[in-house]
């Protein structure tokens, strides 16, 4: 068979969009990502070799948000995704849909509180707003109804004396927070990095409090496996995470201080530039980043708190749903067993 023969068979396999193995054996893995900083540890892995060092080829196919994601791993489209632990998922997960919460992807330690409380400078400005207490009544933004942001604004409003009824939501993409927050369409919001840095930057708001402080670890994104990829194609499914635990603790060595500063921070905000939109470096030197669990540990007291937020909220359509039924932590485990224990870099 010639070149030509060849690369068009592979090419041939590798658009039927499920986990095959090329001629080189690798194991092509679909995984779908935000193309947003908190995706970093997989393109670490992908840009310094870690997925090739497994034997694996991973696809990255973009997508919205990580509710969209929710079905094509349900269905084994993808294998692997970086979602959020959200009322759709539990959702999914209580209809039957295989889906399992593998590893940290993104979380809040002290210092990286990277969905903070954002408060309109205005307000600010004129002492309207002072206190947790002073939401009453305002315009908040949000991403989505049933996230896991929307158990974050719960413990705001818990340590301010109210209720969620006390506050008026509206679900908006995060660079639509920037504008509403500009326009005065919202009062507050709760945006991830890095359109909560840009709207301190434009004047429309001041970072008032980071979900760090707000809710503290909180289990706010999350890696995904299907249970097709899980069960059927367990090797793959370990020799992911292996690469996946290598890459966060790189990136853990790119942290200090809660900024990207660490001693491996240039190297991570050349990858980040390289593989979002975001092309200016100094964007990423500014930014409060995500935490990760150099591990992959998850953090199941918070989301167990989630779970039982989303089932008092009423956004859960019903069926048996309990966290053993959605936790899988045994490949985060296995891979540090293997890798042995994270050495921090100095």
């Amino acid at each position: 068979m010639n070149k030509m023969i060849l690369s068009a068979a592979l090419a041939g396999w590798m658009s039927l969009g499920c986990l095959q193995a090329n001629a080189a054996d690798m194991t092509t893995v679909n995984v779908g990502i935000a193309n947003s900083s908190s995706d970093v540890a997989f393109f670490i892995a992908d840009k310094k070799g870690y997925f090739h060092d497994e034997g694996i080829d991973a696809k990255f196919i973009p997508f919205d948000s990580g509710a969209k994601m929710v079905a094509p791993l349900g269905a084994g489209q993808l294998d692997v995704a970086g979602g959020s632990p959200s009322a759709g998922l539990y959702n999914a997960v209580a209809r039957g849909i295989g889906i399992k919460i593998v590893a940290d992807k993104g979380s809040t330690p002290p210092g990286y509180g990277y969905q903070p409380l954002l408060i309109r400078k205005d307000l600010i400005d004129s002492g309207k707003f002072k206190s947790l207490a002073d939401l009453k009544g305002m315009k908040v933004a949000g991403s989505a109804n049933g996230s896991a942001s929307t158990s974050t604004m719960n413990e705001a409003l818990k340590k301010g004396g109210l209720k969620p009824a006390d506050v008026e939501r509206l679900f908006l993409s995060f660079p639509q927070h920037v504008l509403a927050l500009e326009n005065k369409a919202v009062d507050a919001a709760l945006t991830t990095e890095p359109s909560a840095s840009e709207a301190v930057r434009r004047g429309a708001a001041v970072r008032f409090m980071g979900d760090d402080e707000i809710y503290p670890n909180h289990q706010l994104a999350v890696v995904l496996y299907s249970s097709t990829f899980a069960q059927d194609h367990h090797d793959a499914a370990e020799a992911f995470m292996r690469a996946y635990i290598r890459a966060v603790r790189d990136y853990n060595n790119a942290l200090s201080n809660g900024k990207l500063a660490g001693p491996n921070a240039a190297e991570v905000i050349s990858i980040l530039t390289e593989y979002t939109s975001i092309k200016d470096p100094e964007t990423f030197r500014t930014i409060v980043p995500q935490g990760t669990n150099p591990d992959g540990k998850l953090n199941l007291a918070s989301l167990q708190t989630d779970l039982d937020f989303f089932k008092s909220e009423g956004v859960m359509e019903g069926g048996d749903v309990s966290l053993d039924k959605v936790v899988d932590a045994s490949f985060a485990e296995d891979a540090v067993k293997k890798l042995g224990a994270y050495q921090p870099q100095k």
